[in-house]
């Protein structure tokens, strides 16, 4: 998965990946978190949402199991 720029002061990047149900998001301050098990809906309504930062707040943060990662430097 290869997350994509979108147009927001919270978050940088999103990807997903269908197969496991998987939304990686690169926030604006560099960290990246996976989030499990989240509906490809949601990944789509996050893409069009006026305020991307709003909608993580509401729909994504709190809502599903994540993890950190660390990229790893080339």
């Amino acid at each position: 998965m290869e997350p994509q720029q979108v147009e927001s002061s919270m978050v940088q990047a999103v990807g997903y990946d269908e197969g496991s149900q998987t939304l990686e998001v690169v926030f604006s301050n560099g960290k990246t978190y996976k989030y499990f098990q989240v509906p490809k809906q949601i990944y789509e309504q996050l893409l069009v949402a006026e305020s991307k930062g709003s909608y993580m707040q509401d729909a994504v943060i709190d809502c599903y199991q994540y993890r950190q990662i660390r990229k790893r430097s080339k």
